[in-house]
């Protein structure tokens, strides 16, 4: 978990879009081996902060440094490179190719500029989609189309297509849109099981049953700043974020929940 060494620093980070400021002189920092969860309102400028920090979307101002380089000007597929991956949060995969085939693309472009020629014949390519499919939960499905997945299944498609460039930190967001809750804790299970096997996490959800049963740490944005960043369990006791978040039912549901969790965990030990 938290060993106190940060990963990710965040520093006075601000993206305009025209005079409106989506993402407002935001600074936090994420530990090696955290998960950290971002929630608030539509359009709080969660997405835009994952846009900004893998490089999609230049920072106006502000510093982002990553495993100790400023990445703050580098190039997506630089950063990428560098160790630092992200699940969108539609569905998207190459549909015409096949489950090991999208894997695969990860597995080659995401750690280099990638070859001259297609490498997927490579025994090292075919060995690290094989672990990859396995720890995702697609074993015997690499002849699959992509487009013929569930939602489910494509979820950890994209996971995996992620976790082929063997990244130091993962960007989720929104990993559980469009999931019933059975397949919600079937995603909850991938993603701890994705941090104990070293990769830092942060995570943007609404889904806060699903957020606070993973998350170490949360931040709650709103108007591109932070209102809120703490443990779970203090989060449905701040009143900012009830009154500009949550509400006051949804707080005490949550409360609830935290605290159900803490008693089973207490049984089981």
């Amino acid at each position: 978990m938290d060993d106190g060494k940060s990963l990710l620093s965040c520093r006075d980070i601000s993206k305009y879009f025209g005079a409106m400021a989506a993402v407002d002189k935001l600074s936090f920092d994420v530990s090696e081996g955290e998960i950290f969860g971002i929630s608030g309102p539509n359009g709080a400028g969660k997405t835009t902060l994952f846009e900004v920090i893998s490089g999609l979307t230049p920072a106006d101002e502000g510093t982002i440094i990553f495993n100790g380089e400023d990445v703050t000007h580098h190039r997506p597929q630089r950063i990428c490179q560098l160790g630092l991956s992200r699940v969108f949060q539609s569905n998207a995969a190459f549909d015409s190719l096949t489950v090991s085939e999208n894997i695969a693309v990860g597995a080659v472009y995401g750690v280099s500029s990638g070859p001259t020629v297609p490498l997927y014949f490579r025994q090292e390519t075919r060995d690290a989609v094989a672990q990859v499919m396995a720890q995702v939960g697609l074993e015997g499905k690499g002849d699959h189309a992509a487009a013929n997945l569930s939602v489910l299944d494509r979820k950890r498609l994209m996971f995996g297509a992620a976790l082929s460039s063997n990244p130091k930190l993962l960007l989720l967001d929104e990993p559980v849109g469009g999931l019933n809750p059975r397949e919600m804790d079937h995603m909850a299970e991938l993603v701890s099981k994705i941090a104990k096997n070293g990769t830092t996490i942060i995570l943007i959800e609404h889904v806060m049953r699903f957020m606070v049963q993973l998350a170490d740490r949360v931040m709650i944005m709103h108007h591109g700043e932070e209102i809120f960043v703490g443990l779970p369990e203090a989060l449905p006791k701040d009143p900012k974020v009830a009154e500009v978040y949550l509400g006051q039912d949804a707080a005490e549901q949550i409360n609830k929940y935290l605290k159900k969790n803490r008693a089973d965990s207490s049984k089981e030990c």
